[in-house]
């Protein structure tokens, strides 16, 4: 089985969240609304900071920050 990666731009947030809830925070800092979304299993870190017009690698920082990478 592969190992999942951080920064892996394929993976969902529900997955990301699922396998790093401390990352849980970061989104509920930010106001996000990704937490429980129904099209999480969908969305990646890429999308998400689309959608709410965010710096993905000043996000990403914090996401590392959050599992403490």
């Amino acid at each position: 089985m592969k190992q999942q990666s951080l920064d892996d731009p394929d993976l969902s947030l529900d997955k990301l969240m699922s396998l790093w809830p401390q990352t849980i925070g970061v989104f509920l800092r930010y106001k996000m609304l990704c937490i429980g979304c129904m099209v999480s299993s969908f969305h990646t870190v890429i999308d998400a900071c689309i959608a709410y017009d965010l710096d993905e690698l000043a996000f990403r920082a914090e996401l590392h920050a959050a599992v403490g990478l």
